[in-house]
């Protein structure tokens, strides 16, 4: 059987699976749409509600201890099973959708080294040879994960220790050469024509990507040794990745202007790095873009494993699904996994596509699910200090759709409504006896009426 997780690999299953690209084109990404004015007061509403969320986490592993697997679990005892599927199914997407990301982003990354203007080998992660080689890493992965889910969160902690080293070289570096005075020229962004409240929603959801992820020790809580340790590692693989989010942003502002650094290619953390250290600094980010990458996606594939193993022992998947081998490794939930990552890869090469509207709209399904965690807490706090923290965390997860925006929202069904078959063949498999309610049917008939003008407004 496998051992469990302690609180260092759990913490560092956290870390990783949030540390990944995204970080080191936050610079740019940021300074494209607010000013440090904005900045300031995106990233303490980011910072109050995403510990808000994790607080929520902590405090539902000691309220619910039962409840292994995460947040669909939550939102199937609070709301329903077909709440709790659907939570479930647009995590698994979701989950399935960004290790295809970064496989891609891997691939990419390495053209740094491999391409000219005249010769393209990996380019944008799209090519014959970058499906190739991120299939190789594919199955790679998952024969690591095979082997034992302890196994690959060991490796895992190498990989976070070796993504923190580059990024900690440039927060080091960044202080050092950090200007105030470049800092506050336009600190509420005039020149971007925007209010700064505006600003202010623009940032929000960059700054809920970065952190997505944060989930990772809960859905992994059955395999942990102290179930307590799944609460204090999300607070404290938070905290830390904050601490990293805002020492990037802001000092890379103090680095160059705001207007240039919006201009830059991304990773831009390179381009900043090189005027650093000179030309040793791109290599320098590459290395640790392919790294933290790396590191994420081994992270991203245990928790993608681990929730439909755990929806099919509840029921709320295929009971096939729910095989383990003698490892105690998901088997089952790893080759659907893993072999959706691999259709979505063959189809990238064949269509050579960035799904960037793909991914957008997959990250919009894992707002509802969160949202879902902090209204589950609401349902079942009694104490004053509890119900607060699950009042201040469901309403970070409104104010998150509220700025995400209804287009975004809508077009997520078009990824939901295809799962209403999974639920249904699930149900039929698992109890025969037991119908649908009206509730279920109502929201069945919406998901399904909604998935058509959506698909139309995406198809255009």
């Amino acid at each position: 059987m496998d051992k469990k997780l302690g609180l260092t690999a759990l913490t560092a299953l956290v870390l990783s699976s949030m540390l990944g690209a995204g970080v080191f084109s936050l610079p740019q990404n940021m300074a494209a749409v607010a000013g440090p004015a904005a900045l300031l007061i995106g990233w303490a509403i980011t910072g109050v509600g995403i510990v808000l969320l994790s607080l929520a986490l902590m405090l539902l592993t000691r309220i619910k201890p039962d409840l292994d697997g995460g947040i669909f679990t939550y939102a199937r005892a609070g709301f329903g099973e077909l709440t709790g599927f659907c939570s479930a199914w647009g995590y698994w997407l979701c989950a399935v959708i960004a290790n295809v990301s970064y496989l891609v982003i891997v691939f990419s990354a390495l053209s740094f080294f491999t391409d000219s203007p005249g010769h393209v080998v990996f380019g944008d992660g799209n090519t014959w040879q970058a499906m190739v080689g991120a299939s190789l890493l594919l199955w790679l992965v998952h024969w690591l994960v095979l082997r034992g889910v302890q196994t690959a969160a060991s490796i895992n902690l190498v990989a976070t220790l070796g993504k923190l080293l580059p990024l900690g070289l440039f927060v080091v570096l960044a202080i050092a050469a950090f200007n105030l005075d470049r800092f506050r020229f336009d600190f509420s962004g005039i020149q971007l024509g925007t209010p700064v409240w505006q600003q202010v929603k623009d940032t929000m959801l960059i700054t809920l990507w970065v952190f997505i992820g944060v989930e990772g020790a809960v859905v992994v809580s059955a395999r942990a040794r102290n179930k307590k340790d799944v609460g204090r590692a999300t607070l404290l693989a938070v905290i830390a990745a904050l601490c990293v989010y805002l020492l990037v942003t802001l000092l890379s502002l103090g680095i160059v202007p705001r207007a240039a650094l919006a201009e830059m290619r991304n990773p831009s953390m390179a381009g900043l790095m090189t005027r650093l250290i000179g030309s040793w600094g791109d290599v320098v980010i590459a290395l640790g873009l392919i790294v933290s990458v790396c590191g994420a996606y081994l992270s991203w594939t245990i928790m993608a494993a681990e929730v439909p193993l755990l929806a099919a022992q509840l029921g709320t998947f295929p009971r096939a699904l729910a095989k383990q081998n003698a490892r105690g490794a998901p088997a089952a939930s790893l080759w659907l996994t893993n072999g959706s990552v691999q259709v979505c890869l063959v189809l990238i090469w064949l269509t050579n596509s960035d799904y960037n509207t793909l991914l957008n709209i997959a990250s919009e399904m894992i707002l509802v699910p969160y949202f879902l965690v902090g209204a589950y807490l609401l349902k079942v706090a009694k104490k004053p200090a509890v119900k607060a923290v699950a009042t201040g965390a469901s309403a970070y997860g409104l104010w998150l759709l509220y700025a995400s925006g209804p287009l975004q929202l809508l077009l997520s069904v078009v990824l939901y409504a295809p799962g209403i078959l999974l639920f249904l063949y699930a149900r039929r498999g698992e109890r025969k006896d037991v119908r649908l309610n009206v509730a279920e049917k109502i929201a069945m008939v919406a998901l399904m009426a909604g998935a058509v003008p959506a698909l139309w407004v995406l198809v255009r």
